[in-house]
């Protein structure tokens, strides 16, 4: 009935060793919500494989290219012999004037072909108890004008975790989250905080926090599950 409860007690102490020598690897996580998930799963001891069109220190490079992923996977392999969790966060084109067919495919090149050749890549390399963690948006249920490219997006992405959940069933667990719109810092006043049940804003780190807990032991039974963090706006 208590179904080993002293599992899931994690000291700090623990907590600092929880991913020690695991790879990580992050797409898009030079800023924003990968950024922050790096920094957290460093903290908690694991070794990080960011991957971003922006500068960093891994490895710099359009997510669009296959060549490109193919270099990235082989950089990480060849390093690590393995990957442990994999957080397909880089993300596509969000809002546009008008709709331009490149932009659109674009699009969905970066959030959907992207996370799906990225997890063949690493598919003869994921360490027993692996995880894959998409990030969606909340832009997969409710919409904005001119954004449809970023939306079918995160849409497909949302669609693609359970169809990659049935797949690697008893392999590699495959969630998602769609965050809200959290901001650099959290905001506890203004219209923005006003018009969240929760009653802020919420940050990157809200984000990280459920990256980590997807990929820890005690999400174990969860899997083709996604999550929605925005402060209760949908």
């Amino acid at each position: 009935a208590y179904l080993n409860i002293k599992r899931y007690s994690v000291s700090p102490q623990k907590a600092q060793r929880m991913f020690r020598e695991t790879p990580a690897v992050i797409t898009g996580g030079a800023h924003g919500i990968g950024r922050v998930t790096a920094e957290e799963f460093r903290r908690n001891g694991a070794d990080v494989c960011v991957i971003d069109i922006r500068s960093n220190p891994y490895f710099t490079g359009d997510i669009a290219d296959e060549d490109t992923l193919k270099r990235f996977s082989e950089k990480v392999i060849g390093g690590y012999g393995h990957v442990d969790f994999l957080m397909n966060n880089a993300m596509p084109y969000e809002g546009h004037k008008r709709l331009l067919r490149d932009e659109f495919n674009y699009a969905l090149r970066v959030g959907v072909t992207a996370p799906f050749y990225l997890t063949k890549l690493f598919l003869p390399y994921f360490a027993p108890g692996a995880a894959i963690v998409n990030i969606s948006s909340s832009r997969d249920r409710m919409s904005q004008p001119q954004t449809e490219s970023y939306t079918a997006a995160k849409g497909g992405i949302t669609a693609l975790i359970h169809a990659l959940a049935v797949s690697l069933a008893g392999r590699v667990r495959v969630n998602s989250i769609s965050p809200g719109w959290p901001t650099l810092i959290q905001g506890d006043s203004g219209p923005d905080a006003a018009q969240h049940p929760a009653g802020w804003v919420g940050t990157p780190l809200d984000i990280a926090s459920m990256v980590l807990y997807l990929c820890s032991e005690k999400a174990g039974f969860i899997t083709g599950e996604n999550i929605c963090i925005d402060g209760g706006m949908t």
